[in-house]
């Protein structure tokens, strides 16, 4: 089994090197088919740390009319906090604090901040900012805070505010989630239909060989190794040539991304996962090109 397996390889290896051009068209090929699916999975990271962004900027603010208790809102407080869907901590910003932030926004207006200063009652009211683990969990959340008990208390829920805007973020993150699985899958279909169509060339180029071999009585897997190595081959060079390639580029366009994206450092997400990106890129490469291997062997074998 050892010398099948070891003439296997050496066949295959020595195919590689000898078919020169087809081989080297195969590698090219999949070098691109791989830099699109690592576009692929660094498009991935940037529209889910973009995500995450967005979600950070989107919340649910409760106010509660100015005869309602500070105790009765850390009660709504914890109650809120216990719920699965939400986000912890829940912000409480009391009246008097409110009073200050607004007092900060407009400290360089001099009529708002004497008029504040001359405020006899603090007119602003107590509120609790909410945060949830996904868009989606904010419509339970709002027909939570929707009950009698709790809704008598409030004066004002920004969630009805902001609801085209969560409502639109989640129709957004659906269609980007369905584009990228679909792109995986087209990418993959034509890397496997190139591999297939180089493979089935270099078995017409040495169709002498394989009639003699097959004359000689060669199994099928004897015939069929070698070409099945040749895709390995290409698709484990493919794989390093790609991340060494893909390496300058993230690197520049790490600064842009950074600007529009606060916080997203694509390069060191790149460097920080070097080993798990390359173990993605190889078994993608590998699997496409062996199976298109295989495929295209058997494909004439039967013939």
């Amino acid at each position: 089994m050892f010398t099948i397996f070891s003439r296997i390889v050496h066949y295959g290896l020595k195919n590689f090197y000898r078919n020169g051009w087809p081989s080297l068209a195969t590698v090219a090929i999949m070098i691109v088919s791989l830099l699109m699916f690592f576009g692929l999975v660094m498009f991935n990271v940037v529209t889910g740390e973009a995500k995450n962004s967005i979600q950070d900027k989107i919340d649910v603010s409760v106010y509660f009319k100015t005869n309602v208790s500070e105790d009765e809102i850390l009660n709504i407080k914890q109650s809120l906090e216990t719920l699965p869907e939400v986000k912890p901590p829940v912000e409480y910003i009391s009246r008097d604090r409110a009073l200050e932030i607004f007092a900060e926004r407009h400290q360089d207006d001099p009529i708002i901040t004497q008029t504040v200063r001359e405020l006899n009652v603090n007119p602003l009211e107590a509120s609790l900012n909410i945060k949830a683990h996904s868009p989606e969990d904010y419509p339970k959340i709002a027909n939570y805070l929707k009950e009698p008990n709790l809704a008598e208390k409030f004066d004002k829920v920004t969630y009805f505010e902001n609801q085209k805007i969560i409502d639109k973020l989640i129709r957004v993150i659906g269609i980007m989630n369905q584009g990228g699985l679909l792109l995986t899958i087209f990418l993959a279909i034509v890397a496997g239909l190139v591999v297939f169509n180089t493979i089935q060339l270099a078995i017409y180029s040495n169709r002498d060989e394989i009639v003699i071999m097959r004359a000689v009585g060669a199994s099928n897997n004897l015939v069929r190794g070698p070409f099945v190595v040749e895709g390995v081959v290409a698709g484990v060079i493919a794989a390093v040539a790609s991340l060494a390639l893909a390496a300058p580029i993230v690197y520049f366009v790490s600064p842009y991304l950074g600007v529009f994206i606060p916080g997203l450092n694509v390069f060191k997400y790149f460097y920080t996962n070097l080993l798990a990106l390359f173990l993605y890129q190889l078994l993608f490469g590998v699997a496409i090109a062996s199976f298109s291997s295989f495929v295209a062997v058997r494909r004439y074998l039967r013939n």
